[in-house]
């Protein structure tokens, strides 16, 4: 009884605290979740798509699992793979311009400034594309929609870039941690596309 008592003097002095850390749970199981069906290598966007749509499904209280996230990500890798490869190829692009700074190439410090800006630039896009999809999506309309949105909302856009560069100090610091911030990113991803979405609807109701 005292340890009853106790649980509910604890949630009346932390309201929402236990459902906004079991949100917080939730982002780090699906970043697991996402990596290990990265691990094909041209299948991290419809591991991002699933894991989106699970992290949605859990903030509308509905009932999703790991079944419900391998769907998803069937369904997403049928057409996505295409978008992982090209994400391949742009990482390769900035490979080069890299290369091309270190060598001292005329001219190839604004190649690779301008190289690292247009990957970000993509990298962004592609996960508010992954974000935002649904079964039956194409993902050509849904990258040229979100291509649009990072330029439009570059507030969001470099939140997700921040997001980018915590998991990369978190995988240079211990690599094992850098697996469940990608959960939080995509959870972040979902957050900036939420708060665009509202400020669109509130634009046009004025």
């Amino acid at each position: 009884m005292a340890t009853a008592r106790s649980n509910r003097r604890s949630s009346s002095r932390f309201p929402g605290f236990g459902a906004r850390f079991a949100v917080f749970a939730e982002c780090l199981l699906v970043g697991v979740w996402v990596v290990l069906a990265s691990l094909p290598l041209i299948t991290y966007p419809a591991a991002v798509a699933a894991g989106g749509r699970h992290l949605q499904r859990h903030l509308r209280q509905e009932v999703g699992g790991v079944r419900e996230f391998a769907a998803d990500w069937r369904a997403a890798v049928r057409h996505g793979w295409a978008v992982g490869v090209a994400g391949w190829v742009a990482l390769w692009l900035l490979w080069l311009n890299v290369a091309a700074v270190r060598a001292g190439l005329p001219g190839g410090g604004l190649v690779g400034v301008v190289g690292a800006v247009a990957f970000l630039a993509a990298l962004v896009a592609g996960v508010r594309a992954a974000v935002s999809w649904k079964p039956g999506a194409s993902w050509r309309v849904l990258l040229g929609a979100a291509a649009r949105r990072t330029v439009l909302d570059p507030a969001g856009s470099l939140l997700l870039v921040a997001g980018f560069a915590v998991v990369v100090v978190s995988g240079r610091i211990v690599l094992p941690l850098a697996v469940p911030v990608v959960g939080a990113v995509i959870a972040g991803a979902l957050a900036v596309e939420a708060r665009y979405a509202a400020g669109r609807r509130g634009g046009s109701g004025q």
